[in-house]
């Protein structure tokens, strides 16, 4: 079976579960320390750890001058909170050097590769993390890859099997059209968690089964 299209993958997800447009979510450090609080968590836990913080501190020079100990006793519902914490702490510092109010809009005049590598050079930041930020914030064409993306795709075979995590991120950035990539992301995380799920994938109501080389009849 050849590659499947994914042009053609995006557009029956999209008749599937409707078109996604883009729009903005949150400033860009702030949708930095969010991506950090929703690692290794669900979306309802790290809102309510990131709400917790804002809360607690009020601006982001108060938390990058805090106790470790102190910012991990307000994001706790977010798990993982002393790991993260020292992230957040960190990253946050680094920004308070370098930019001095936080503010990472510039980042939107480079190009996305070049923009990509800035925020990986702060602490704890991977590809995603990254990725998140330029595309969710600046509506840039960057594309996270989560654990949902990574599944789907490798079951399609959009990408080799034996690709990582992190290669998966320019590599479906290669595939996807700049402008279709917030849809494509967004409704490939959708149909993760809808039908080719991780365990006992609903391969009988997929409306990609006749493309995927590993489709199952249950």
């Amino acid at each position: 079976m050849r590659k499947p299209d994914i042009n053609h993958i995006l557009q029956l997800l999209i008749s599937t579960y409707g078109d996604r447009a883009w729009k903005k979510r949150l400033e860009p450090v702030a949708e930095l320390v969010q991506t950090i609080l929703s690692q290794n968590t669900s979306d309802a836990n790290s809102h309510r750890a990131f709400k917790s913080l804002i809360n607690n501190f009020g601006s982001w020079d108060i938390i990058a001058g805090a106790d470790t100990a102190l910012i991990a006793d307000a994001i706790h519902t977010g798990g993982l909170a002393e790991v993260k914490a020292k992230y957040i702490k960190s990253v946050l510092q680094s920004l308070q050097e370098e930019t001095f109010d936080f503010d990472l809009r510039f980042l939107s005049d480079m190009h996305v590769n070049d923009a990509r590598r800035w925020l990986l050079r702060l602490p704890g930041v991977g590809m995603k993390t990254a990725s998140c930020v330029l595309l969710f914030s600046l509506g840039m064409p960057a594309f996270p890859v989560d654990t949902h993306v990574y599944r789907v795709v490798k079951r399609l075979g959009s990408i080799d099997a034996k690709a990582s995590v992190e290669s998966a991120h320019l590599k479906l950035e290669k595939l996807v059209k700049p402008t279709d990539i917030y849809r494509c992301h967004v409704l490939l995380i959708e149909h993760g968690r809808k039908t080719c799920k991780a365990q006992r994938p609903r391969c009988n109501i997929c409306v990609l089964k006749d493309l995927c080389p590993g489709y199952q009849v249950f």
